[in-house]
């Protein structure tokens, strides 16, 4: 029907065009992007499962890294408890070699002190292995740890008196024999008077070094003794020492635990018995053992040292069990995140060649719309061609 009011060919054609438009502009839209949903409105329920997939893959990949820095703490556990083992194992040929008949006093003498500096480094290893700043290995000091280091420091601190009196002597006594034989020997510089004055220039610097010594003992015995206070009151215990939680996975209940306790109580307990100036707090302690010098002690040091090389020996197995795990959650984990992207890709991501070829036609169409609807404009002069 011809009319002027209503040009229906325009009106389909505007429609058209109009319909045509909003489907060029989608296909521009996704392939400017690289979705294929960028808005709700695309594919809502899509939408919703890319995001929950999404969601996941992202949890997964932090957990992944989790799983790698908690095995990095591992290692470094078990690191520091490799060099432990061996510092064992030089403790326990010291013990055997000085046990033997062959082994004179000035020998185990020796063998001490060596024994005494291993004691100190493993007290250093257990007590002070961090990891991010948080201590892996120690546990706090106990009460008998602050009596032991109280009773150091008051034997230190007796032996600081007896030479400080010492030194009190030798102002009276032997600095005064001392300026009275260089005044003979300045007035008559003989060979009797020279000697008195070497003998008593020895004396007085003895009394100085004993003073010296003593003061030394003494302010080592009051730091040990401090830091066994700090502990006692205020230290924290090794993470290790406690039962910990690993979240591997992006849901709740995946999660792995690792309790160590009773084999750490155990390997403190083992370790505490092998050395006196051992602790598993950190502090350094000054104390000479006489594991390897007391009669019959090296022998009995021998077992007690293999003992502490087992319970030493069951940590690092735990440790490394699940350190292997931890590695097989992280390939899992790394299995699944690249499945779940790979889903979530085929929700959201274009197909660049079906869309290309979408645009080309919208675009087409589009012209031949534009087209269509010049030509419906022109119908209304058909009507003024009649009423001629």
């Amino acid at each position: 029907m011809l009319s002027l009011h209503t040009n229906n060919a325009a009106l389909s054609a505007q429609n058209a065009i109009s319909r045509n438009q909003g489907s060029l502009s989608t296909s521009m839209t996704r392939l400017s992007t690289g979705y294929r949903i960028n808005s709700a409105m695309d594919d809502a329920a899509g939408l919703q499962i890319a995001t929950r997939l999404k969601a996941q893959s992202s949890g997964m990949a932090v957990a992944m890294r989790n799983t790698q820095n908690a095995t990095s703490m591992m290692q470094t556990a078990e690191g520091a408890l490799g060099e432990a083992s061996n510092i064992l194992v030089r403790m326990k040929d010291l013990a055997t070699q000085a046990a033997d008949a062959s082994s004179n006093a000035a020998d185990k003498t020796a063998m001490q002190s060596e024994y005494d500096a291993l004691a100190s480094e493993l007290t250093n290893i257990v007590g002070n292995t961090s990891f991010g700043g948080a201590k892996l290995l120690n546990s706090k000091a106990s009460a008998a740890d602050v009596f032991n280091a109280l009773t150091d420091k008051t034997t230190k601190f007796g032996t600081l008196s007896a030479a400080t009196a010492d030194v009190g002597d030798a102002t009276y006594g032997k600095q005064k024999d001392y300026d009275d034989a260089l005044t003979a020997w300045t007035a008559t510089p003989t060979a009797a008077t020279a000697g008195t004055l070497i003998t008593t220039t020895k004396a007085l610097d003895l009394a100085k070094e004993a003073l010296t010594n003593a003061t030394a003992a003494s302010t080592a015995a009051d730091a040990y003794h401090a830091a066994a206070s700090a502990s006692n009151t205020t230290g924290v215990a090794g993470k290790f020492s406690d039962k910990l939680s690993f979240q591997i996975g992006a849901s709740s209940s995946e999660t792995m635990e690792l309790n160590l306790g009773a084999e750490m109580t155990a390997m403190q307990t083992a370790l505490g018995t092998v050395s006196a100036r051992y602790n598993s707090f950190g502090g350094a302690s000054s104390a000479t053992g006489t594991e390897l010098t007391a009669a019959g002690s090296a022998n009995t040091t021998v077992d007690e040292l293999q003992a502490a090389i087992d319970s030493l020996g069951a940590v690092r197995s735990s440790l490394g069990a699940t350190a292997n795990r931890l590695e097989h959650a992280n390939t899992n984990l790394a299995n699944v995140s690249s499945n779940t992207q790979a889903a979530a890709g085929r929700i959201m991501d274009v197909d660049f060649a079906t869309e290309s070829a979408s645009m080309t036609s919208n675009q087409m169409l589009l012209q031949a719309g534009t087209a269509m609807l010049k030509q419906s404009n022109s119908l209304s002069s058909m009507v003024m061609s009649l009423l001629q």
